[in-house]
């Protein structure tokens, strides 16, 4: 895929040495505990959040490892017809 990189070794190193280059949006996907650690390093400048309707009680958090109140701006609210709503924050 064009503009596509596999990071290899550490995320942190390798997300920091991307958000360096030129270029427009990066787009990260991966588990909980990928997400979690770009988080704790305070490497995501937004974030989109798709909320379920049901809440189970259980689950991990993304801000497991944050350490410290993370202050966040709601940019959209976006309610989908299957219930699910999306919800885009930014740095205030």
């Amino acid at each position: 895929m064009d503009n596509t990189v596999l990071a290899k070794g550490d995320v942190a190193h390798e997300v920091t040495k991307l958000k360096k280059e030129d270029g427009s949006d990066i787009i990260v996907f991966g588990g909980f505990s990928f997400v979690a650690s770009l988080v704790a390093h305070g490497l995501i400048d937004e974030y989109h959040l798709f909320i379920n309707r049901t809440a189970i009680g259980k689950g991990q958090s993304i801000f497991r490892d944050l350490g410290k109140k993370l202050d966040l701006k709601l940019k959209a609210a976006v309610p989908f017809d299957c219930g699910i709503s999306l919800l885009r924050y930014g740095p205030l």
